[in-house]
Formats: C-alpha cells, sequence, structure tokens
C-alpha cells in the first residue's frame, strides 16, 4: 500500500457536485493499493499513521499524533499512486489492485483506521470521479509504502 499523507486545517471531497465528506483538521490520506498488500499491510499502517508525531505541541515542535490532537481523517482512495512512467509519457497502472481485490482492502483499511484511531473516519467513494480540496497545514507532506517497512 502506498500513501500520501497530509497535514490538514480543512478536507473535503465532491462527488457528481455534492459533498460527500468534509474533516475540520487532521489528514487527508490518499492511498494506492497493490495486489500483494494484505491484513499485514493494513495493520501496519494504520498504527504508523494514527502514531505519527507530526502535529505541533505547545512548542510549536512536531511532537504529537493524531491521536493526541483528536483530529480527523479523510480518506480517499487513488489507484494513480502506483503509475509507472519508466517508459513513454503515458503512465502504466499495472501494480495498482484490480477493483475485485483493492476494493476489500480499501473496505478493510477504512474500518481498522477508523478503529485505531478511535472514531469514525471520512472518506470518498472507491472508484468515483472525486474533487478534493484541502489546505495543507504546514505544509506536511509524508509518504509512506508498505513495501519499504525496513
Amino acid at each position: 500500500m502506498r500513501t500520501v499523507i497530509q497535514r490538514v486545517t480543512h478536507a473535503s471531497v465532491l462527488i457528481n457536485h455534492s459533498d460527500k465528506a468534509a474533516i475540520a483538521g487532521g489528514l487527508l490520506i490518499l492511498v494506492g493499493i497493490e495486489e500483494s498488500d494484505d491484513s499485514e499491510d493494513i495493520d501496519w499502517l494504520c498504527k504508523k499513521i494514527v502514531n505519527l508525531r507530526i502535529f505541533d505541541d505547545e512548542n510549536g515542535v512536531m511532537n504529537r499524533s493524531i491521536l493526541e490532537t483528536n483530529g480527523d481523517i479523510l480518506l480517499i482512495s487513488q489507484f494513480t499512486l502506483h503509475a509507472s512512467t519508466k517508459k513513454g509519457h503515458r503512465p502504466s497502472y499495472i501494480r495498482a489492485a484490480k477493483p475485485e481485490i483493492a476494493v476489500p482492502r480499501y473496505e478493510e483499511f477504512c474500518q481498522k483506521l477508523s478503529q485505531a484511531l478511535g472514531k469514525p473516519i471520512s472518506t470518498g467513494q472507491f472508484g468515483a470521479d472525486m474533487k478534493v480540496e484541502l489546505l495543507n497545514d504546514g505544509p506536511v507532506t509524508i509518504c509512506i509504502d508498505t513495501k519499504n517497512k525496513e
């Protein structure tokens, strides 16, 4: 699984010109799933995300996690995170999992991330054409790939 995690002051997602979800502050997470991703990857990633110390403490130092700040999470599926641009100018998405594999993994990730956070998370809609808006706070943007755990 490949994620792009952004600390935000607010984020929202529109589908078909209608509000789907919004958060006032916390993390906007884009996630790409590949066929070899499994429950172990999901568990590791959930623990890593909720414990990332990327929120400011009282001294202005990034030393607090989303658990400590009681922030929210907006999770958006994004297969283009697995784009290969090695050849030519048209990206290949061959590494991105097909929907029959990706959808159950995405749903499992949503459920486990919500459990790890201790409250519901907001989501987009898998496979939909989404318009995502955010105000990156910092800016703080972190990429995590479960294939690079070590």
